[in-house]
């Protein structure tokens, strides 16, 4: 099944993901096991992850890897970025830099579960060229943007664009 915007065609796929978790000589039974684990990618990438301090205390979690929160935004602000990306360059606007600071906050949602509530990009994005758009058609990007991003279609997260200019 092929899909897409104007000028971009996808056809469906699959994705994969490895979580590789290993007790070792470490206990388990009493709950003070580490959390840190390591996440590989189809294209050979590893990334470290843990749970977030924030949810098991140190030495348990580790605060140098990613957590599943942390992937989290970052997926949702990494899908939304490369739509900017696409639409700006469909419209001739030369993007020299995207930063995005994005935050995700963790909160109880209306059935009362923990997730993640809300989350809001803070992208500030740096053009150059004779060709530049204003604040109206950068604002119309980030619009057509989250609407065409597969994270945040798939997501019940409130997912907030607040472009800094």
């Amino acid at each position: 099944m092929a899909y897409g915007a104007p000028g971009l065609t996808y056809i469906m796929a699959q994705y994969t993901a490895e979580v590789l978790w290993l007790r070792g000589e470490q206990g388990f039974l009493d709950n003070r096991y580490s959390r840190k684990h390591t996440f590989r990618f189809d294209g050979g990438a590893e990334v470290h992850g843990s749970s977030s301090p924030h949810i098991v205390p140190l030495p348990m979690s580790d605060a140098s890897a990613v957590d599943p929160e942390e992937a989290f935004v970052a997926a949702l602000s990494s899908c939304h970025m490369l739509w900017f990306l696409s639409l700006a360059a469909g419209q001739k606007f030369c993007v020299d830099r995207y930063f995005d600071a994005a935050i995700g906050v963790l909160d109880k949602n209306a059935e009362g579960k923990i997730s993640m509530t809300v989350v809001t990009l803070r992208p500030e994005v740096i053009f150059s060229g004779d060709h530049l758009p204003t604040r109206e058609q950068i604002n119309r990007m980030h619009h057509e943007a989250h609407e065409l991003c597969y994270i945040a279609n798939s997501v019940n997260t409130e997912v907030r664009c607040e472009p800094v200019f």
